[in-house]
């Protein structure tokens, strides 16, 4: 008698690990990273126009918004894309398949857990949060040592204060010192603005000579040594004005590295990208950053402008459009396609200069305005990603 296979009726559950969605890091941070922005952010509105959808009794409401758009959200982007670029800076595979689905479950545990956001859930969101950043870091120092590439050894450093940072800034406002949070949320910003500098200072001359077909773009060395220590003294400087008096120091520190930036991309041939989304999106980000810094240390000075609203050209500006032309160039490039994005996604970047500049000025005649407007168009860009890149994301490569 011939015996007839049974179906195996666990092969689904035995590779459903080996789904396109679990080959890279990039590929479910960068998605669930654009939804939980647009999705906080919502929470966010909904609250400063008096409707609470999350619980009060865990993080404050502030530290709440600010913590889920730079961890939430940008250092979940951040992740993603080190841990998919390790994989080429060091030739050993990084981490994909079960492991990876289970530094997203953990991911998304915590987040829903500062979404319920009461006293005990926070408390558990934290611990979470602090075993997903103990996660990142022991994958990543794995992988540089085992190679011995020496240097991306700094993000290392880099992402083990962002996650410190992290844990003191909630740590700070589940301990009722909420001004200590909020003052560590705006140094975070500027620790985004160190990896910016270290990031972009490599990919966006090298994009641009590629994409652009410049010649080479020589910057001096000596302003590529001097951006990065001066950036983590002003942090460091920054961080340090809630114990001691630094107030001249801080500004003054803020602007001139605002001004050595704009100097380092004066020599990156900006105008020659204004045909390629994928490059002028770089260059714009990095030139708001840079005019972001020099704001906030004129803030200082200028009671027209708030440290607020100067800190949202970075966060916004700065911080939201290169995370967003990052995301869509790493998917494109990353699953063997053209590196050529669809006209809406260059709206998208459109929308989050706009969302910038609405952000800045228009608070001086209506703040709830700005607020819905500029929030409203963070949510369409995030969308619009969405929709864009959900099939790219969850399909296989091409080959």
């Amino acid at each position: 008698m011939i015996k007839i296979a049974e179906p195996d009726t666990n092969d689904t559950a035995q590779h459903w690990h080996q789904h396109p969605i679990f080959e890279l890091a990039f590929r479910p941070f960068f998605l669930l990273a654009a939804f939980s922005s647009a999705l906080s952010l919502a929470f966010w509105i909904l609250l400063l126009n008096g409707h609470m959808l999350i619980g009060h009794s865990g993080l404050s409401p502030h530290v709440w918004h600010a913590h889920e758009m730079l961890i939430g959200f940008g250092t979940t982007v951040a992740v993603g894309f080190i841990l998919t670029a390790v994989q080429t800076w060091t030739g050993q595979p990084s981490i994909k398949g079960k492991a990876l689905a289970a530094l997203v479950a953990l991911w998304s545990l915590t987040r829903i857990a500062f979404y319920i956001n009461t006293a005990e859930s926070a408390v558990l969101a934290t611990i979470l949060q602090g075993l997903w950043w103990l996660a990142v870091v022991i994958i990543y120092s794995k992988l540089v040592f085992a190679a011995q590439n020496r240097r991306n050894y700094i993000f290392i450093a880099l992402l083990s204060v962002m996650g410190l940072v992290n844990l003191v800034i909630l740590g700070s406002d589940l301990t009722a010192n909420s001004g200590l949070a909020l003052h560590l949320s705006r140094a975070m910003v500027l620790l985004f603005t160190i990896m910016m500098a270290l990031v972009g200072g490599r990919v966006i001359p090298f994009f641009t000579v590629r994409g652009a077909q410049t010649a080479p773009i020589e910057c001096p060395a000596w302003i590529n040594r001097l951006v990065g220590p001066l950036a983590i003294a002003t942090t460091a400087a920054f961080i340090a004005s809630y114990f001691v008096n630094t107030y001249q120091l801080v500004p003054l520190s803020l602007m001139l590295l605002g001004q050595f930036h704009l100097l380092r991309l004066a020599y990156w041939r900006s105008i020659n990208t204004l045909k390629v989304p994928l490059l002028w999106s770089l260059h714009i980000s990095y030139l708001l950053m840079a005019l972001g810094l020099i704001a906030l240390g004129a803030s200082y000075y200028l009671t027209s402008l708030s440290f607020s609203n100067a800190l949202h050209i970075i966060t916004i500006g700065a911080i939201g459009l290169m995370i967003f032309a990052m995301m869509s160039r790493v998917s494109l490039g990353h699953t063997g396609r053209t590196l050529i994005i669809k006209p809406i996604i260059s709206i998208a970047f459109i929308l989050l200069v706009a969302a910038t500049l609405i952000r800045t000025f228009l608070p001086l005649a209506d703040a709830l305005l700005a607020w819905n407007l500029s929030a409203g168009l963070w949510i369409i860009t995030s969308l619009i990603f969405l929709a864009v890149y959900l099939p790219i994301l969850s399909s296989k490569r091409q080959s």
